[in-house]
């Protein structure tokens, strides 16, 4: 009797394990969608994986809503010629998912040439079964 009962609860979990695994490489996937659309300029792309409602941080304290956030990447006011993504966690909560990870990019914003090294919160909401970037807040790295 014991058996018959813990099936179930084995099947539950697993298939919660199974739902957990799908959506982190759904989220990853589109973490790369992001990266590759902000260094491409790819207007479309970067609409397409940004919320309407989309609250983006720079390291320096400006917010930008989805329509700056991509106007300035298309424009190359903000321009990332190369991005390289490390250290990155996914946590999903619901239809949530919160992502860290360590950002050095290669930049040429407004013509001139720079580098970044930050710290990067996204957040990542599920829509209609999409993932889409609700929120990103970036510091810089602590000098050591």
């Amino acid at each position: 009797m014991k058996r018959l009962l813990l099936f179930p609860v084995v099947c539950l979990l697993l298939q919660f394990s199974y739902a957990q695994s799908r959506d982190e490489a759904a989220v990853t996937q589109a973490v790369e969608n992001l990266r590759k659309a902000m260094v491409d300029g790819d207007k479309a792309a970067l609409e397409k994986v940004s919320d309407d409602k989309l609250s983006y941080g720079h390291s320096n304290g400006n917010l930008e809503d989805k329509a700056t956030f991509v106007g300035n990447i298309v424009s190359g006011k903000s321009d990332f010629v190369k991005i390289d993504l490390s250290g990155q966690t996914i946590t999903i909560v619901g239809n949530t998912a919160i992502v860290r990870h360590v950002l050095d990019a290669e930049t040429n914003d407004g013509g001139k040439p720079g580098t970044v090294h930050l710290r990067v919160l996204l957040v990542w909401a599920k829509e209609g079964g999409q993932w889409k970037l609700l929120a990103r807040q970036a510091v810089k790295e602590p000098v050591k």
